[in-house]
């Protein structure tokens, strides 16, 4: 696997700046919880696994291991890793645990965990099978191997011959940058479109599934991706398409009973009227960015986890694998 978005070494946190791939690969130090704080907030690093194990670190780091839960906390709020990360470092540090073991673990865990995602949802696609995928839910979305693309990844490793199709994803343009970059790392069939033409090829009955990752699930199953995973969902259901969320269980807050308590982050409004450093818009226009959206869960077919494939109701199979 040649993506590689998060190292330890020497007591400091690299990582891979998102922002800059993929022309530029520059390394971001993090020598603190501030420091991981301000590049969660940037977007240096993104992904909702990929920032809860990055706010492991940043609390291994710390000095006052409180203050560090707090600002870290409050760096992006619709993603639920971020806060399980964080309860966890805390519960280790009232345990008396090596909290740099701890975040070790938890990056370990996570590979692992993505592999165990994509060896369940590669079970899911066929033979043969060209999959429709948005925004960036791979290996630079977590410490490694990726959710939804953990699953491509995987049906490829088993001899599927699978091709992706990537949402450019708007405004921030993950799909174009960061996904359509790693599948063609690794060599894998990858075709980029802009958001508006999914439908069009829902229409020419190119796609056999759609798989995408999720920043929250609520307890009946709504879920939080990045903004325009709702229109896809419903271009699925509209086709029948097989809508597949693929996400570590830790991504499950079972505290929150539907999509409509999930928070939503709005971001600058700069992402929106400029890519790069190039403005696109009249300037002092109105914008609205909500980063984004819910899917409810009645459009999901399937949510695949690390512990297995959960299907409908969700409220049900989700109380049992949480249990189990």
């Amino acid at each position: 696997m040649s993506v590689d978005p998060i190292r330890w070494t020497h007591n400091t946190l690299h990582l891979l700046d998102q922002r800059l791939l993929p022309r530029d690969i520059v390394w971001v130090e993090c020598r603190n919880a501030h420091e991981v704080a301000v590049a969660i907030r940037d977007m240096i690093v993104r992904g909702a696994p990929a920032i809860g194990v990055a706010a492991a670190f940043g609390m291994a780091m710390a000095e006052d291991v409180d203050a560090a839960a707090a600002e870290l906390r409050a760096s992006r709020p619709t993603a639920v890793n971020l806060g399980w990360a964080i309860d966890r470092m805390l519960r280790a540090r009232d345990r008396g645990a090596d909290l740099k073991a701890e975040a070790e673990a938890m990056f370990t865990e996570d590979v692992e965990a993505n592999k165990r995602i994509g060896r369940h949802g590669a079970q899911l696609l066929g033979q043969s099978a060209t999959v429709l995928t948005h925004c960036n839910a791979g290996a630079l979305a977590t410490a490694g191997y990726g959710t939804a693309l953990g699953v491509i990844r995987a049906a490829v490793e088993g001899g599927k011959k699978i091709a992706v199709f990537a949402d450019e994803t708007r405004p921030y343009l993950q799909g174009a940058r960061l996904t359509a970059w790693e599948l063609q790392q690794d060599g894998i069939d990858v075709t980029l479109i802009t958001d508006n033409m999914s439908g069009h090829f829902f229409q020419q009955n190119t796609f056999d599934a759609v798989v995408v990752g999720a920043d929250r699930i609520a307890a009946n199953g709504d879920t939080a991706n990045k903004i325009g995973t709702y229109t896809v969902a419903v271009l699925a259901g509209a086709h029948g398409v097989p809508f597949y969320i693929a996400a570590p269980v830790s991504t499950i807050d079972i505290h929150c009973p539907s999509g409509t308590h999930i928070p939503i982050e709005e971001r600058s409004a700069a992402e929106v009227t400029s890519i790069g450093n190039t403005p696109i818009a009249p300037e002092g226009i109105h914008v609205r960015h909500p980063a984004f959206d819910v899917t409810p869960a009645r459009l999901i077919t399937a949510i695949i986890t690390d512990r297995g494939v959960l299907r409908p109701p969700f409220e049900e199979s989700i109380r049992n694998i949480l249990q189990g």
